[in-house]
């Protein structure tokens, strides 16, 4: 029995090197959520999530007042109970966006503290499938001032120089007949046999207009079109994904098994690639990836390689982790103390108990918003 003394909680705004644009809207900056959740035998577990570029202060709220008293005094190990008790507890303020990503992460750390107790990394803890590394693809092709596409080109090239059989690149930003100028840039930079993957980041309004782009696209063989629609639009995800022979991709920012369910029953998406500290935490994205084999659907889970790559490892149709190999947008990296390496494609997992890192709290002092007591707000135990 593990039970629950203590839950701590920071978010962290963490400013981009170099000013970085998607198909529509541009960032300067990251909100990240963080949690630690501490036993009474003085074991802790980290959560984390991306709370968007501004904001990021509602976090906090959401794990102080609604879910922190939830938890505090509980098992641990309780997690089914715990995740269902927390949910109900927020049904009023929200089944998704912050309130969620608050019981994401706090899910998160309850399995990473669980693994560590147990003297187990987290995908042996799960039940591995792989026990040494996981295929990853490199993503990048960000849209930056300056940027042509030949040397969008050099930087896919660049990837695959360093091993990766798969990249990514943004698209959807531009004109159709520049869109797909890039998209051929990348595919003469990487040749013909590596995966060419495309994120469109919700950019297109409807399947008319995503059809002058796709139509375009289609000679260029890519692995698979991602997010070409806002995320509730599963009607249109569907009708695309019958009129073009690209793969479609979505699921980063949907939450919940029902809504996942509606996706794979309407033909939303051949690849689902479910956020774990996003869809409600490692519990709720383990029942959708398991719902979604039933289907026949592969998991791509969406950024944090961090904690995604323990979780393919231990996930049968799981296939690649999206991996950042610097912190020039996925800047999280900053904000803890050991890193994920790379090699020849894979990535390789930590073998130290639970996630196999923890917060690095000289960086996490620099970038906390909080503005009294501290860089956390922490909950204790009135036990």
């Amino acid at each position: 029995m593990a039970v629950i003394r203590s839950i701590s909680v920071c978010a962290a705004r963490v400013p981009l090197d170099r000013v970085t644009s998607f198909s529509n809207r541009t960032v300067s900056a990251r909100d990240y959520g963080l949690v630690k959740v501490t036993s009474e035998d003085g074991v802790t577990g980290i959560g984390f999530c991306y709370v968007g570029s501004a904001g990021g202060e509602l976090l906090p709220i959401a794990v102080e007042k609604l879910l922190a008293p939830v938890l505090i005094g509980r098992d641990s190990l309780d997690v089914e109970a715990l995740w269902r008790e927390m949910y109900q507890e927020a049904l009023l303020q929200g089944r998704a966006g912050v309130v969620m990503r608050a019981i994401s992460i706090l899910d998160t750390a309850l399995w990473d503290l669980n693994a560590r107790s147990a003297g187990l990394p987290l995908h042996r803890y799960l039940g591995a499938a792989s026990p040494d590394r996981v295929l990853a693809y490199a993503s990048g092709g960000y849209y930056l001032d300056g940027k042509t596409p030949e040397l969008l080109g050099e930087e896919m090239a660049h990837y695959v120089s360093l091993g990766f059989k798969a990249v990514k690149m943004k698209t959807g930003r531009l004109s159709p007949k520049d869109e797909e100028a890039r998209v051929a840039a990348a595919r003469e930079a990487i040749g013909p046999d590596i995966d060419l993957m495309l994120d469109v980041n919700n950019g297109w309004s409807d399947v008319t207009e995503a059809l002058q782009y796709v139509r375009r696209f289609e000679r260029y063989n890519p692995a698979f079109v991602e997010e070409p629609f806002l995320v509730d639009d599963i009607d249109s995800h569907a009708r695309l994904a019958r009129a073009t022979p690209i793969p479609v991709a979505t699921g980063e920012v949907e939450v919940g098994r029902w809504r996942h369910k509606e996706l794979l029953d309407k033909g939303g998406a051949a690849i689902l690639q479910t956020d774990a500290v996003v869809c409600g935490g490692i519990t709720e994205w383990r029942r959708i990836a398991a719902m979604a084999a039933g289907y026949g659907v592969p998991m791509y889970p969406h950024w944090f390689h961090d904690v995604h790559a323990p979780l393919v490892a231990a996930t049968p149709n799981a296939r690649y982790v999206e991996f950042f190999w610097d912190d020039q947008v996925l800047n999280f990296r900053r904000l803890i103390d050991r890193q994920l390496e790379q090699e020849g494609g894979y990535i390789k997992l930590h073998q130290t108990p639970g996630l196999g890192f923890d917060f690095d709290e000289q960086a996490v002092s620099r970038y906390s918003l909080n503005t009294a007591g501290g860089p956390w707000l922490n909950v204790q135990s009135t036990r």
